[in-house]
């Protein structure tokens, strides 16, 4: 492991936990040249699925885009990272458990929306505005009357 500070490659493990789930371990290390102190994270490197783009286009599955857009749907919103960083390692170990070799992100995205619906009525629209690319106020406003109808279905109050 490189030092981020010193770039040396000598170090040395001062202590290690595992998550409070079991799927990564925190470790906790020291370089020997520069005696500054940096934490890593390890995980079991599974084999992720291809995601199949909308035009196509096949890439390997990143779970740090999911993550980002679902902070950015999520930003100034009372969602912790933890509770994203959950979810996204929910979702992720899904697709790695039905054992597809490809995804199609359209899959991925109405998935992120379902999940969002949810875990924040206000995210899950901003997610959808984005997702869904609304041309016009007129589309919003249809999803969130679904949303509303949806809930008053849901809640009678």
């Amino acid at each position: 492991m490189k030092c981020p500070f010193c770039s040396s490659i000598e170090n040395r493990v001062i202590d290690s936990r595992l998550s409070k789930d079991g799927n990564i371990i925190r470790r906790r290390r020291e370089c020997t040249s520069c005696q500054r102190r940096f934490t890593t994270h390890e995980r079991v490197e599974e084999i992720s699925p291809v995601v199949i783009k909308k035009d196509g286009r096949r890439e390997p599955f990143d779970r740090n885009k999911i993550f980002a857009g679902i902070q950015r749907a999520c930003e100034k919103r009372p969602v912790s990272i933890e509770v994203i960083d959950s979810l996204v390692e929910k979702m992720e170990r899904n697709f790695q458990e039905k054992g597809d070799k490809e995804i199609k992100s359209t899959e991925i995205g109405e998935r992120v929306m379902q999940e969002l619906h949810s875990l924040d009525e206000v995210a899950y629209v901003r997610f959808a505005s984005v997702y869904r690319q609304f041309k016009d106020i007129s589309e919003f406003t249809a999803e969130v009357r679904e949303l509303l109808s949806t809930k008053t279905k849901n809640n009678p109050s």
